[in-house]
């Protein structure tokens, strides 16, 4: 059985193994890492040598850790990498391309539905109904979406969103309000089931679920960089903000903002900055926070998206997808019952 984890921003680990009677055999770990002394290789191999089959990625990379001299030296890889395909060689944990991913891409929607149709994706996945799925959003009108653990007035302007027309909607995940215009925004969620993240722990699901984006961006001529914990970022400055949430079953919602072009004194007026908040990303001024991508590219909104359905079509298996009946009136349910009450918009005042 052989099992592959490629560590984002780093190196390719692979491993061939056997089970005999429940326990890992003639483990041999492979890649394109660095690894010093080159003994130590033997010792990771050694370090999984007996391990029950069940064992977790938590209990794999420990034991390897406890092996490994304090010295060794491991580059572009970590004990968690050879954990994860270890994992992955015995079906246990799957990859990119252990899955064809389907793409929806469907017209505009309210803010209320697409937080809606996020949930009922998501549950779709979760109860193993729906392959993973990467949906690009059509925002039908400007919105703030504030965060689900973030206090509804001290993110937002009520008298600046009234002004502007802004609908103001809280979202299943946690993280920062957002800024949405309709022509200014690319939004997209990628849904995939717990086995594809299987071992990472939230910052590292953020850095591998993010990492395709970034060669997408690449290929427009943008130097983006993961940023923890949920920035993606430019030398010219901020360029996206993610979320996630992990419903039940495992599965994960993983959404991103990005702007293609934005109203800085418009979102100024809606969103109520803190200093402390600015702080902590190096500048002096809101409208100096975020590079929107049209001024690195010089394309069209549209034009981006479309490259980024090419790049995700060219790296990973796909198929064309919708949204199914039971999920739209799943999502019908949930904006009435949820995403459009007060008591949940509300839910931190």
């Amino acid at each position: 059985m052989r099992g592959e984890y490629k560590v984002p921003g780093g190196k390719l680990v692979a491993i061939d193994l056997e089970v005999e009677e429940g326990r890992l055999a003639h483990v041999a770990v492979s890649g394109d890492f660095f690894l010093e002394p080159d003994t130590a290789l033997a010792d990771i191999d050694r370090a999984l040598e007996g391990m029950p089959a069940d064992a977790s990625v938590a209990a794999l990379a420990e034991s390897i850790t406890r092996t490994l001299d304090p010295t060794a030296v491991l580059v572009g890889f970590s004990p968690e990498a050879v954990a994860i395909a270890a994992r992955r060689a015995l079906g246990r944990a799957t990859g990119w391309y252990d899955h064809t991913f389907e793409i929806v891409h469907d017209g505009p929607q309210a803010p209320e539905m697409h937080m809606a149709l996020d949930q009922a994706i998501s549950e779709s996945v979760d109860a193993g109904l729906r392959p993973p799925t990467l949906r690009i959003w059509e925002w039908g009108a400007p919105a703030v979406v504030i965060g689900s653990f973030q206090s509804l007035k001290n993110e937002v302007d009520p008298e600046g969103a009234e002004k502007h027309g802004i609908t103001v909607v809280r979202r299943v995940s946690g993280g920062g309000a957002m800024f949405i215009e309709p022509g200014n925004t690319i939004t997209y969620s990628l849904t995939v089931p717990s086995s594809l993240v299987e071992g990472l722990s939230f910052e590292k699901s953020y850095a591998f679920l993010d990492d395709w984006v970034l060669g997408a961006l690449a290929e427009l001529g943008v130097a983006a960089t993961y940023q923890p914990l949920n920035d993606i970022a430019s030398p010219a400055g901020k360029i996206a903000g993610a979320a996630q949430k992990r419903f039940v079953g495992g599965a994960v919602l993983h959404h991103v903002t990005m702007a293609y072009d934005i109203d800085a004194d418009k979102m100024l007026e809606v969103l109520r900055i803190g200093r402390e908040k600015m702080s902590d990303k190096g500048t002096k001024s809101a409208n100096k926070r975020v590079d929107p991508v049209r001024s690195q590219t010089g394309m069209s909104r549209a034009e981006v998206i479309e490259a980024f359905k090419a790049h995700f079509r060219g790296r990973y298996e796909t198929v064309e997808g919708s949204v199914t009946e039971a999920e739209w009136a799943r999502a019908r349910e949930l904006v009435e019952t949820k995403f459009s009450t007060t008591e949940w918009t509300a839910r931190v005042p």
